[in-house]
């Protein structure tokens, strides 16, 4: 494994039922002979998608290491393929739902838990009758060969978490997603802007449609730092190899070299507060 490139599998796949997660080892599997050494799935993967409906099903929520959870875990370990996938977890503290990343290495260890900050509620997307938003900021991972940050489908359409990551150092960004296909060409220009202003790569994996007339559809999307478009598809599989020299070069390039300065603007959100 290089420490210097990071080669990705993008898996437009989910397993939403029960009955499905055997199918998840076969699918990284198939990542990895392709020279895959991070597999990332789209938001919640081993979930149907819930907020369809504003009702709320206990069964779609565990807790901290479930069945979901537990499944990941084994499947990263026996193909021997870090995994980004995800599920709702119940706060062992207050029992709230988060919509919640999950970051696991080849050994199966989970090196990152991020909680979805930004949820909308509108037709087939009623989230915040399922989840509670996140309460605390992205953090980095640092011990796959790319340094990676991760964020979740509408936090995308709010930039400070991709430009906190990417000051903090993120090389690369991943960003799983469950979006209608009428609105990809939005999701793609934010998406494109937030890889320019952090500097970083991006990476967003969109579940596929579950029917010809349903909500959720689009690509799944690479991108460089640059905003160059790497893999643009919604094929099952498919590979990007980045690079952290394309990544430094970005950052000595315009815009990337711009000084940031957090306390500027940490003063003006401390102005909003109870507003």
């Amino acid at each position: 494994m290089s420490q210097n490139t990071l080669t990705v599998a993008l898996l437009t796949q989910v397993f939403p039922e029960e009955s499905d997660w055997i199918r998840l080892p076969d699918a990284l599997a198939q990542a990895k002979a392709l020279g895959a050494e991070l597999a990332v799935l789209p938001e919640i993967p081993l979930n149907p998608w819930s907020p369809v409906s504003k009702i709320a099903l206990e069964e779609d929520a565990e807790e901290v290491d479930g069945p979901r959870q537990r499944v990941m875990s084994a499947a990263a370990s026996t193909v021997g393929i870090s995994l980004l996938g995800g599920a709702i977890i119940r706060d062992p503290d207050t029992g709230i739902r988060h919509n919640t990343a999950l970051l696991y290495d080849g050994s199966g260890s989970c090196l990152s838990r991020y909680r979805k900050i930004h949820l909308p509620e509108e037709e087939g997307y009623w989230e915040t009758s399922h989840f509670e938003p996140g309460q605390e900021p992205p953090a980095l991972v640092t011990s796959l060969p790319l340094t990676v940050g991760l964020q979740i489908c509408s936090d995308v359409n709010r930039t400070t978490g991709f430009q906190l990551l990417g000051a903090m150092g993120a090389e690369v960004v991943l960003a799983p997603r469950c979006t209608p296909a009428e609105t990809y060409e939005r999701w793609k220009l934010v998406l494109r802007a937030n890889a320019v202003t952090s500097s970083s790569y991006v990476i967003s994996v969109n579940r596929p449609p579950p029917a010809p007339d349903a909500l959720v559809g689009g690509a799944s999307i690479a991108i460089g730092p640059d905003a160059e478009v790497l893999v643009e598809t919604t094929d099952p599989v498919a590979l990007v190899t980045l690079s952290r020299g394309v990544v430094e070069a970005a950052r000595v390039a315009y815009p990337g070299y711009l000084k940031v300065f957090p306390e500027v603007y940490a003063e003006g959100w401390k102005k909003l507060e109870g507003s």
